[in-house]
């Protein structure tokens, strides 16, 4: 019986580069082992979910074959579960960035330059919980993995507080109950508005612009961004929020449902809430530092875990950073540096007769935009009885033409298992 490695690499998908003779950077890169899989297997193109720019949590959810129009409760419980949050429902939860601000409006940088370190940001974590007091309501602030965040909030009179407000951060917005990532927006702190009249969304917008005022006010005279001032460093001096949730998505047991035992191997919270509500095993890691240097005890990891499980969930964070920065060139070079430190040795050590290899993104994120978009992404799958079409390499105008044609990103789950276990 064939074992299963289905990695998903986080923002690959792109748009044509013209420094790069028109090809995007996944097909600039230098892919060995990644067309060898192709040349292999079969390709095609999948539309993640139709008519939306997602964030990861809703993708994946798809891409797990869960209907996120069922199953999406908001990203702040998934990275909050990820994180090792304390949240009960009823609680506020929700994803947040360290970001900089000049005002504690005008919104300069998103992710306070991507150069903060999880230290300095668990120093700031600490003095926003000792410092920050909510009036009749209690959090925590936690910090997961360099500028990112999850804020917990319970109100002390409220006993459930509404997920129906809007995001502080104004890059991502809620579109017919599921995130979608703006094109453009204004560079500003939001305030939160309740989306419906009731007493617990309008007191859950409140409590969201209270914490985010005052926070502010503690990070600004940190010692942690004094230091970075001084450095030259922008600081990371507010917080900005989004997707709440107040209740954990009941997710089905994936192991349970495909009779295959399923274990998780991925570096950010998100994703390893959603495997572990999934009821994947959990293969710790160290945390990422997205370089070359990661890749190592990753496939270490990888060939231990495929001797104890049948199916293994890889996500690969790094694509998606250099698309966010626009930087095609550190885009290509971190493809590259996927395929040579962590295909090639993988498909050193195992047989593709036994083991088949499913290979894709979770959303785009072309670097003419710098952000996520809806365009469709490539997929390949190869070994086991998976059958060989004329695709010979890994690239979006290459799987535009591949054997599995387009498919619908809720459809991927179960075309993967069948030609797994067929």
């Amino acid at each position: 019986m064939a074992k299963l490695v289905f990695v998903v690499m986080d923002g690959l998908g792109d748009r044509p580069v013209a420094e790069f003779g028109g090809k995007t950077p996944l097909e600039a890169a230098h892919t060995p082992a990644l067309d060898s899989l192709a040349a292999r297997g079969s390709g095609g193109m999948l539309r993640v979910i139709e008519g939306v720019a997602p964030e990861s949590d809703a993708a994946v959810l798809t891409l797990l074959g869960y209907d996120p129009h069922k199953y999406y409760t908001g990203r702040g419980p998934l990275e909050g579960f990820g994180t090792g949050a304390k949240f009960k429902a009823g609680m506020l939860a929700l994803r947040c960035n360290f970001a900089t601000t000049a005002d504690g409006s005008s919104l300069l940088d998103r992710r306070a330059g991507r150069t903060l370190t999880s230290k300095d940001a668990a120093s700031l974590a600490a003095a926003i919980n000792k410092k920050v007091k909510l009036i009749n309501a209690n959090f925590r602030f936690y910090a997961s993995v360099a500028h990112r965040g999850v804020l917990v909030i319970a109100d002390k009179k409220i006993r459930k507080l509404s997920a129906n407000v809007t995001n502080t951060d104004p890059a991502y917005e809620i579109r017919n109950g599921l995130p979608n990532a703006l094109s453009s927006f204004e560079k500003k702190v939001k305030l939160a508005v309740p989306l419906d009249k009731t007493p617990a969304a309008r007191r859950a917008a409140g409590l969201l612009n209270e914490f985010t005022a005052k926070a502010y006010a503690v990070m600004d005279r940190h010692p942690v961004n004094i230091s970075r001032k001084k450095k030259g460093l922008l600081s990371a001096n507010t917080i900005i929020c989004r997707d709440a949730g107040n209740k954990l998505p009941p997710l089905y047991n994936i192991s349970k449902k495909y009779g295959r035992k399923w274990a998780l191997l991925a570096d950010m919270p998100l994703e390893i809430g959603i495997g572990e509500l999934a009821g994947m095993s959990l293969v710790h890691l160290p945390l990422p530092t997205f370089t070359a240097v990661d890749y190592k005890v990753r496939v270490e990891k990888t060939l231990d875990a495929l001797k104890k499980f049948d199916c293994l969930y890889i996500h690969i964070k790094g694509p998606d950073l250099f698309g966010h920065d626009g930087d095609y060139k550190g885009k290509k070079q971190c493809v590259e540096e996927v395929d040579k430190f962590f295909f090639t040795p993988l498909l050193e050590k195992i047989d593709l007769k036994n083991v088949v290899i499913a290979v894709t993104a979770d959303h785009a994120t072309p670097c003419e935009m710098k952000g996520h978009s809806d365009d469709p992404v490539p997929f390949i799958i190869s070994g086991g009885k998976v059958k060989s079409d004329f695709v010979e390499r890994f690239g979006e105008s290459y799987c535009q033409n591949g054997g599995f044609g387009t498919i619908k990103g809720s459809d991927f789950m179960g075309r993967v298992m069948t030609e797994t276990f067929k």
